[in-house]
């Protein structure tokens, strides 16, 4: 990882580009051809970090009050707030030490530097990686409490729920040391997306699954009550919604990162690519806004957990 000047640019080696400047509009990569680069406003970035902070604090101390959460499942969506949490609060530190840098506010001391760097770009790809497996952790657990409904409570019990976050943890942080360590391999870079590739994949199989089987109970429902077929289908246009939403967030929000990580190994000096590298910052800011968005979706839905909410 390179000094650029007298800051260093995190997480350079997934970046091609420079920190982004407040702008949209064409710039010029080194072959020549024109790019739409889009360029965050570090304010905005820092304001979105804020913003997830203080959701995902406060899904964490719901959780933690409120003993009638003390659950796998709520364990899970905690474990994920703990996750985005991070996530934002790496990225917003990454963000303040290059404004600091840049300021003249800190000495630019190489070795100081170096240190700091690698603390956060391990912080930042563990809490990426973990991110990841507790979205499919909540998936596989929704799952299972439907298809094993009189099963569940002896399939997930609080012990292998535990055994299960403990493990994501210490994976995460083993696999973003090696990442960090071995980023110039391609094969490293390739286990990533194929990692994201498969938890899509999971995601969509279960997710899918579970509609099916909910639009199969409401029209036995709708038989049993001899209701119009409008309310059928009505319940599968808003199960398709949700469904969409879900995958639609996780698809939109990280799919440009991982999308990224695959060009630089498939075509790193095509001037097509060179375009989508220049946009770097503002995958890594759809990364923030997912962040934000996941408490909405799978923790403030909770009527148990707003209730809680509302007391804090």
């Amino acid at each position: 990882m390179p000094v650029l000047g007298p800051q260093r640019q995190l997480l350079n080696p997934l970046n091609s580009t420079s920190p982004a400047t407040p702008r949209l509009g064409l710039a010029t990569n080194q072959t020549g051809p024109q790019c739409l680069e889009v360029s965050v406003p570090e304010g905005l970035f820092l304001s979105l970090g804020l913003v997830s902070l203080v959701e995902n604090v406060l899904v964490v101390a719901a959780i933690i009050k409120n003993r009638n959460l003390h659950s796998p499942m709520y364990y899970f969506v905690c474990c994920l707030a703990v996750s985005d949490l991070l996530v934002s609060v790496s990225n917003v530190l990454e963000t303040a030490v290059m404004l600091l840098l840049e300021a003249g506010a800190l000495a630019p001391r190489a070795a100081v530097v170096q240190q700091l760097d690698d603390v956060i770009d391990v912080l930042i790809c563990s809490s990426m990686v973990s991110s990841l497996c507790f979205l499919g952790a909540i998936a596989v657990d929704r799952y299972i409490s439907i298809f094993y409904a009189l099963r569940y409570h002896s399939l997930v019990t609080l012990p292998r729920a535990w055994r299960a976050i403990a493990a994501i943890w210490v994976a995460s942080i083993l696999a973003s040391t090696l990442f960090i360590a071995y980023y110039n391999h391609a094969a490293v870079l390739l286990c990533l997306v194929s990692f994201f590739v498969a938890m899509l994949a999971l995601m969509a199989v279960l997710y899918v699954h579970m509609l099916a089987r909910a639009c199969q109970h409401a029209r036995g429902i709708a038989r049993l009550h001899k209701r119009r077929r409008s309310t059928q289908q009505g319940f599968g246009l808003k199960g398709a919604a949700t469904l969409t939403i879900l995958l639609g967030t996780f698809l939109l929000c990280w799919g440009p990162f991982f999308l990224h990580l695959s060009l630089i190994v498939l075509c790193p000096q095509h001037p097509t690519c060179g375009c989508v590298f220049q946009n770097f910052h503002l995958f890594l800011t759809l990364i923030v806004c997912n962040a934000v968005v996941d408490p909405l979706i799978y923790a403030f839905r909770s009527q148990e957990l707003r209730k809680t909410l509302q007391e804090v």
